[in-house]
């Protein structure tokens, strides 16, 4: 992994989970391309397990279980987060989960998982650009936290 990349990633996603919620509650909102951006335009290297026209998911750098992928769409479109969804982003959102499923099978999910979406600083969002954590591959624990 180059310094360069490591700087990056760093500078947005701090090593430890506590810091995770730190870091959601300072990101701020804004148009500047995201880590995700760069993860799209292939500045930021990424284990993609899913590519089409509208989604892309790669594996999370700090899995919460045997099998964490993020799901993103290739376009933002004003869609920071779930709070901000209006009726144009329906079938992103749709496609979203759709491609979750389709994800969990190549994946060999067939137990179950868990889809999440994080929103806002209390839902401890740190990337302001939607996204689907898919976690699956152990049991999962009810209340989440």
């Amino acid at each position: 992994m180059s310094h360069h990349r490591v700087a990056i990633l760093s500078s947005h996603i701090s090593p430890v989970m506590a810091s995770e919620k730190e870091a959601a509650l300072t990101a701020t909102p804004s148009d500047a391309p995201t880590i995700f951006d760069k993860i799209i335009s292939k500045e930021i290297p990424s284990t993609v397990v899913y590519e089409d026209d509208k989604v892309l998911a790669f594996r999370d750098i700090t899995p919460q279980g045997p099998v964490h992928i993020l799901l993103i769409p290739k376009v933002r479109d004003g869609l920071t987060g779930l709070s901000k969804a209006e009726e144009r982003h329906i079938d992103i959102l749709g496609r979203l989960l759709y491609t979750a499923k389709l994800v969990a099978k190549q994946e060999g999910l067939d137990e179950g998982f868990r889809i999440v979406i994080n929103d806002g600083p209390q839902g401890c969002q740190s990337v302001h650009h939607i996204h689907v954590h898919l976690i699956g591959g152990r049991q999962m624990n009810w209340p989440p936290g």
